[in-house]
C-alpha cells in the first residue's frame, strides 16, 4: 500500500480521524526523510503513553505489517563468522528500523527522577541520544506532560524533529511541535483508543517505504 492508501484506510475505519489526516500523512514523511538519511526515531510518554512508546518500537525494530529479510550482504557477513549458527541467523533475523522507547531504561529513569528531578527524565535522555536529523514522539492525552514538554523543548534546541500525539487542544507540546497530531477528544480514554491506529497507521507507512 502506498500512503494514500494506508490514510484512506484509516479513516474509513476512524471517521473521526479525517481532521488529522494531513498532519498525520506530514508526521509520516518526517520520519520517513530521517530514517533515509540515517536517524532514529525516539519516543515517550507517561502511563498508557508510556506503554504506546514501547508498543511504536516494537514495530519499528521488527517486521510488523510484511516480511522485513536481512539484506545479502548482513546474511553472508553472519554465515563467514560462524556458518552453522550464522546460517540459522541469517534465517531468523529480521531488518529493523532504529528506534528507541525514553520509558524503556527503569535504571536510568529512576536515576535522572531521583538525581534531578522527573520532570526531567526525558529531557535528559534526548540529551545523550538526540542528534540533529532525529525525530521524537512525544505521546501525552493532554499535551501538558512536564517530562514529555521538557523532551520536546531539548530535542528542538538539538535540531531533533519534534512530532507529538495529543488531544483536542494539543496542550503545551503543540508549541514545540514540528507537527502535532491532536485528535478529536479530551477524554482521556477515547484520545488513547484514537492514538493506536494512528501510530499503527504511521508504522505502516514507514514499512512500506523500506522494505
Amino acid at each position: 500500500m502506498n500512503t494514500e492508501q494506508i490514510l484512506d484506510r484509516l479513516v474509513e475505519r476512524y471517521p473521526s480521524l479525517e481532521v488529522c489526516k494531513e498532519d498525520i500523512r506530514d508526521a509520516g514523511g518526517i520520519i520517513i526523510e530521517s530514517y533515509k538519511k540515517s536517524g532514529q526515531l525516539l519516543t515517550c510518554g507517561n502511563g498508557g503513553s508510556s506503554s504506546d512508546a514501547d508498543h511504536i518500537v516494537g514495530e519499528l525494530m521488527k517486521s510488523f505489517s510484511k516480511k522485513r529479510p536481512i539484506d545479502s550482504d548482513l546474511a553472508d557477513a553472519l554465515k563467514s563468522v560462524s556458518e552453522e549458527r550464522g546460517s540459522m541467523m541469517a534465517s531468523k533475523l529480521e531488518m529493523g528500523l532504529p528506534a528507541i522507547s525514553l520509558n524503556a531504561h527503569s535504571a536510568l529513569v529512576s536515576a535522572v527522577s531521583n538525581d534531578i528531578g522527573g520532570d526531567f527524565i526525558f529531557a535528559q535522555q534526548v540529551i545523550g541520544y538526540g542528534r540533529k536529523g532525529d525525530v521524537l514522539l512525544g505521546i501525552s492525552t493532554s499535551g501538558n506532560s512536564q517530562n514529555v514538554v521538557g523532551a520536546c523543548i531539548v530535542a528542538k534546541a538539538k535540531g531533533v524533529k519534534v512530532i507529538t500525539l495529543t488531544g483536542e487542544k494539543g496542550g503545551k507540546m503543540k508549541e514545540f511541535s514540528d507537527v502535532a497530531i491532536c485528535v478529536p477528544s479530551t477524554c482521556t480514554p477515547d484520545v488513547q483508543e484514537f492514538h493506536l491506529p494512528i501510530y499503527h497507521a504511521l508504522c505502516i507507512m514507514v514499512e512500506e517505504t523500506f522494505f
